[in-house]
C-alpha cells in the first residue's frame, strides 16, 4: 500500500483493508470532516498488520471493529485485542450498507461470483441463498476486493463492500443494500497505547475504566459496557441488539 500522499506529522489512525473500507468510513464520522483531514489515515491489509503498526510505532491510533449487530462479534479482530495491552480512547458505531459492484457496463446477470471480506458475505447470506448460481469468495478487505475486480477487468467478478468503495475505485453499483437486514451496524473502537493518549481532535474520551486489557475487555462490556464517544446519526446501536442469536459468530 503507497502511503507517500500523507504529510509526515500528522496524527496517524490505522485501519484494516483499503481505502474505502467501513473501517476508514468511521474515523470519517468519529473525527467528523474539520477534522479528518488533519488526521493521517493508514491503510493495513490484515487485522494482525493492525496491531503490528501502533506496536510498531508506525501509528497512533487503531480503529478496530469489534461487533456487529448480524453476526456478534467480529473476528479474529477481538481474539487480538484480548491479548493486547490497548486501552480504549474512543469510540463510534455506524450503519453498514452492503453493495453489489462491479466493473462499469456489468450487468447482474453477468456475475458469476462475488470476492468480499468474510464478515461482510456472511453478513450478505440470503442474497447468496436467493442466487445459489454466485460464488462468494473470501478476501481480505471489502474496498480492496473493489480494486482487484477494476483492475482485472473481469465482468464475471463482482464485489461487495460501500458506496465509498465504488466511487473511489470507479466501480459500478449493480444491486444496493445487499445486507441481510437494513438495521445492520457495526461497533468500532479507537485504541491507543496508553490511557492518557491525546485524542485527535480534543474527542472527549470514553468513561475512564473502559480499558482494552487482555482479559478485562469481556464479551459483556462489548455489548454496552463502554459509553459510546460518537453515534452515527439514526443510529440505536448504543447497546447492541443481538437479532440473530441463531447465528454463530463469524471466524474467518
Amino acid at each position: 500500500m503507497n502511503n507517500s500522499v500523507y504529510k509526515p506529522g500528522k496524527p496517524s489512525i490505522a485501519f484494516q483493508g483499503e481505502h474505502g473500507a467501513f473501517s476508514e468510513d468511521a474515523a470519517i464520522e468519529l473525527l467528523g470532516p474539520a477534522l479528518i483531514s488533519r488526521i493521517e489515515l493508514k491503510p493495513c491489509l490484515t487485522f494482525a498488520a493492525l496491531f503490528r503498526s501502533i506496536a510498531d510505532g508506525q501509528a497512533d491510533y487503531i480503529l478496530l471493529p469489534v461487533e456487529n449487530s448480524l453476526i456478534g462479534l467480529v473476528q479474529p479482530a477481538n481474539g487480538l485485542l484480548q491479548s493486547s495491552s490497548l486501552v480504549v480512547a474512543g469510540e463510534v458505531t455506524i450503519p453498514i450498507r452492503h453493495h453489489l459492484i462491479g466493473c462499469p457496463g456489468t450487468v447482474f446477470e453477468e456475475i458469476e461470483v462475488v470476492e468480499s471480506h468474510p464478515a461482510a458475505l456472511a453478513q450478505c447470506k440470503r442474497f447468496f441463498a436467493t442466487h445459489p448460481r454466485i460464488t462468494p469468495i473470501a478476501t481480505d478487505d471489502t474496498a480492496g476486493s473493489v480494486s482487484l475486480i477494476i483492475k482485472r477487468g473481469n465482468r464475471k467478478h463482482a464485489a461487495i463492500a460501500g458506496k465509498r468503495a465504488a466511487e473511489i475505485y470507479g466501480g459500478a453499483i449493480i444491486r444496493s443494500n445487499i445486507e441481510d437486514d437494513p438495521d445492520n451496524h457495526t461497533r468500532f473502537l479507537l485504541l491507543a497505547r496508553e490511557s492518557n493518549k491525546p485524542i485527535p481532535g480534543g474527542l472527549t474520551k470514553s468513561e475512564p475504566g473502559a480499558v482494552a486489557t487482555g482479559s478485562s475487555l469481556s464479551n459483556k462490556s462489548l455489548s454496552g459496557d463502554i459509553h459510546p464517544v460518537a453515534t452515527a446519526p439514526g443510529s440505536d446501536f448504543v447497546n447492541p441488539l443481538r437479532k440473530n442469536q441463531g447465528i454463530e459468530e463469524h471466524k474467518s
